[in-house]
């Protein structure tokens, strides 16, 4: 096996292979269902929008995938600084059946010099995720917060206030995923000593096996 047919191999296991549109369907879920599960194995998790989760369980469960994580989104995607708001869709995720709930950290409330909202946020959601053994996962938005330090503050808070990953970006912004921002969140799980409990994420440009591959060099 050559390291780039590999490093597809182990892509395809930990991947979330999203659909996150305006216009999505229950049919639209239903085959990205169907796709999820390969000749080659099945992805890690699929993620979708809250009200499709029942839709895409009984899709999982009827083509014999139901070991298939259910990811969802909330506080999508513009990561806004009302934690109220972020709490009870994260509530509502949770009730509709996922298994993962990634919600986007408010970071602009972050590059305007409120720390505190974020941590609140994060802290809030991780306590009904872990009320229901639900995983979460933080999206920072490393497009939008651009700077290292920024980067680095928004992956510190994240995990101080309890994130199972971090995550780089929404995928709805012109700069989604980048080897800079990747190898600068993994320094932050290695400087805070928590690289076995919280895992990280890229999330929009990765899209070939060659993508993959420098990733997963970087983890390793």
């Amino acid at each position: 096996m050559t390291e780039l047919t590999a490093a597809a191999q182990r892509a395809l296991n930990l991947m979330d292979l999203t659909t996150l549109n305006d216009d999505d369907t229950d049919e639209k879920v239903i085959a990205l269902c169907r796709q999820a599960n390969s000749p080659a194995g099945h992805t890690a998790a699929i993620c979708i929008y809250p009200r499709f989760i029942p839709v895409a369980r009984k899709a999982l469960r009827e083509q014999g995938t139901p070991d298939i994580r259910i990811a969802t989104v909330t506080n999508f995607p513009h990561g806004n600084d009302d934690i109220d708001i972020a709490l009870a869709e994260t509530r509502a995720a949770i009730a509709y059946g996922a298994d993962e709930v990634d919600v986007v950290f408010p970071y602009r409330a972050l590059i305007a010099g409120n720390e505190q909202v974020g941590f609140e946020l994060v802290k809030q959601c991780k306590q009904a995720c872990q009320a229901a053994n639900v995983l979460l996962k933080v999206i920072i938005e490393t497009g939008e917060l651009k700077q290292a330090d920024l980067i680095r503050k928004a992956s510190e808070i994240a995990i101080k206030a309890g994130a199972d990953f971090i995550k780089t970006s929404t995928g709805k912004v012109p700069v989604n995923a980048t080897l800079e921002s990747a190898e600068l969140m993994m320094s932050v799980i290695r400087d805070m000593g928590v690289a076995k409990t919280v895992g990280f994420k890229p999330a929009g440009g990765v899209r070939t096996a060659e993508d993959a591959l420098h990733y997963l060099q970087l983890a390793d």
